[in-house]
């Protein structure tokens, strides 16, 4: 095994982070930009649901919809997509070989949250490159066509209960890294000042907090559906954002989320300049 790694090996000591060469690297951190916009504007689009401006989803193809409808709308997407692409495979390196400066059950668990990351980053791929080709599903639709296509199979409930239950394991994951900031273990923050460290370290958190609350509430609506046998119950993250928006705290509810979901496109950029695995 160890020999079958060796060319990656040498890719990766080629740059400054666990990428597989210089390219990968580059178009990683592009594709990391667009993960952060995609955030602000999800952030933007939770606001006016939270106002109850009829606008596109709060989620990431409402995201999408925005920036297509820019002049430069096309170009940004294609560039977005072959980022998100190049994320990918460097966090599937960092899952095989990467996180060097951490060991055992620690580099287990960035390894695995390579392997998380990489599934996210294609997952949006896929919503940009179906929207560039015609496709608009929306994210609740999406959602709720795998629950019910989960729920017609044997012993279905009981899958889509697992499913749920993945994603609130995901969700408590995610609710971890943001409470003991361990992001910021992945980033070289060394030649920045105190102010911006802590800076970067308060948005990721925020952030980190506000994603994981988002999708509790996608596998709650998950396990809902799994209890009840029915896939009108599911949901994605608009949702959950509107679910947010029904509950006694309401709107201020959803304002705080929206400004999580900002931090985090901020926390974006700079995880973009500093990342190294």
């Amino acid at each position: 095994m160890a020999q079958r790694l060796a060319p990656l090996h040498n890719l990766v000591r080629e740059g400054r982070s666990d990428a597989p060469g210089r390219v990968v690297d580059l178009l990683g951190r592009i594709g990391l930009v667009g993960y952060g916009i995609v955030h602000v504007l999800v952030a933007w689009l939770a606001l006016q649901v939270a106002f109850g401006v009829p606008n596109a989803p709060a989620d990431a193809g409402g995201a999408v919809g925005t920036i297509a409808r820019t002049p430069v709308g096309v170009l940004a997407l294609v560039l977005a997509a072959i980022g998100l692409v190049a994320f990918a495979l460097w966090q599937v390196t960092a899952a095989a070989i990467g996180f060097r400066w951490v060991r055992d059950g620690e580099r287990v668990r960035k390894r695995v949250g390579a392997v998380a990351k990489s599934i996210a980053m294609t997952a949006l791929a896929v919503v940009v490159v179906n929207y560039l080709t015609g496709v608009r599903g929306g994210g609740d639709a999406t959602a709720q066509d795998l629950a019910a296509n989960v729920l017609d199979l044997p012993a279905g409930r009981v899958l889509f209960g697992l499913v749920a239950g993945l994603i609130l394991v995901l969700a408590g994951a995610m609710t971890y890294t943001g409470v003991r900031r361990t992001f910021m273990g992945d980033l070289d923050v060394r030649d920045l000042s105190p102010t911006a460290r802590r800076a970067i370290e308060l948005a990721g958190a925020i952030g980190h907090l506000a994603r994981a609350l988002a999708l509790a509430v996608v596998g709650l609506l998950a396990g809902t559906a799994a209890l009840f046998a029915d896939p009108a119950r599911a949901g994605g993250l608009d949702a959950a954002l509107r679910a947010l928006g029904a509950t006694p705290l309401g709107a201020g509810l959803l304002v705080v989320v929206a400004v999580g979901f900002a931090a985090f496109g901020v926390f974006c950029f700079a995880d973009a300049a500093t990342r190294r695995a």
